[in-house]
């Protein structure tokens, strides 16, 4: 039978509403993709997880961490783990990435942040795995190998690869010494919904882990899809540490959370600009490609920062002088 069939007949029956029917909702980066239930004037979330590419148990584990919390998530109503497929409370169409403008940009970054540290506050990591070293680096080698070997077809010289693996392990240092806390790994604009409730409804969290507190801070503030007043995002961080600090007792400098926050963020650039490019070379998604220059915009104006980024700036420049980054000042 044809995978929208099953998956129709499933949701069917455990609704019990032979009328009820299925359209596109929406699909991501990976091999899931999500169908809008209409049954009975009421609608869901069906999420299809083909079992050969994805596992539902992170995700079902997850979203129970999280409504412990407080914050807003889909609930799962109903699960076929044989088959890969979830039936989800529907949190509703409105992304953030697609209400924010120049009016609004300041309250619903505020709702995301309150959400934010409640799910540090009060989400347990038990059974989480670690960012670890391992997996750090991994995810920079996505740069290495579909950034500049696939798309740029550069072959790196040893002093040039020697370079990059230096950069790689300032990255890794500057994840690993900050205080580890839960992880959503993907807290940005298309992963948040508007919601007249409990704002904002939060989704795509099934990869979370247990690593640094600005991971989620930097995903949101530096979005590899939409940009922000430089000043703006260093004042809203600050913040965030002030709150932390007294949340927790600490007392983080200023300098010292803004060098935690900038390297985190190029290290999660990094990662997402070789995300990007497999997404169009393995996966044929091509859309995403778009979204590289606003990122390696982020990597640039970081390393600028940095004495100790210099070379790996002058080898970025170096190996993509065809790429010209327009970056929104």
């Amino acid at each position: 039978m044809d995978r929208k069939l099953e998956l129709l007949a499933w949701t069917q029956n455990v609704l019990s509403d032979s009328e009820c029917y299925i359209k596109p909702a929406s699909s991501d980066a990976s091999f899931r993709s999500y169908w809008r239930v209409f049954s009975k004037s009421q609608t869901y979330i069906v999420m299809d997880a083909p079992v050969e590419h994805e596992d539902c148990k992170p995700f079902i584990k997850v979203a129970k961490l999280l409504e412990k919390s407080g914050v807003n998530v889909p609930k799962v109503l109903a699960k076929n783990l044989e088959d890969g497929f979830l039936l989800l409370s529907d949190l509703g169409t409105v992304q953030y990435l697609s209400k924010l403008d120049d009016e609004n940009f300041e309250s619903l970054y505020s709702d995301a942040i309150i959400s934010l540290h409640k799910i540090q506050a009060s989400t347990s990591t038990n059974d989480l795995p670690c960012y670890d070293d391992e997996l750090l680096k991994f995810e920079l080698s996505l740069f290495h190998d579909w950034f500049i070997g696939r798309h740029l077809d550069v072959e790196l010289t040893d002093e040039q690869s020697h370079t990059l693996n230096e950069c790689y392990e300032l990255l890794t240092k500057n994840a690993l010494e900050q205080p580890q806390t839960f992880v959503h790994r993907d807290y940005h604009s298309r992963n948040l919904m508007k919601t007249k409730e409990n704002n904002p409804g939060i989704i795509d969290f099934q990869d979370a882990v247990i690593g640094p507190v600005t991971y989620d801070l930097v995903s949101l503030l530096r979005d590899c899809y939409i940009s922000w007043n430089p000043q703006w995002v260093y004042e809203t961080a600050d913040k965030f540490r002030n709150i932390y600090n007294e949340s927790n007792q600490t007392d983080i400098s200023e300098d010292q959370w803004r060098r935690w926050f900038d390297l985190m963020g190029i290290q999660r650039h990094l990662k997402a600009i070789g995300i990007f490019c497999r997404l169009n070379y393995r996966d044929n998604k091509p859309q995403y490609l778009k979204d590289i220059n606003r990122t390696l915009c982020y990597v640039k104006s970081v390393c600028n920062v940095y004495p100790e980024l210099e070379q790996f700036l002058q080898l970025i420049n170096n190996i993509s002088p065809s790429i010209e980054t327009i970056c929104e000042q």
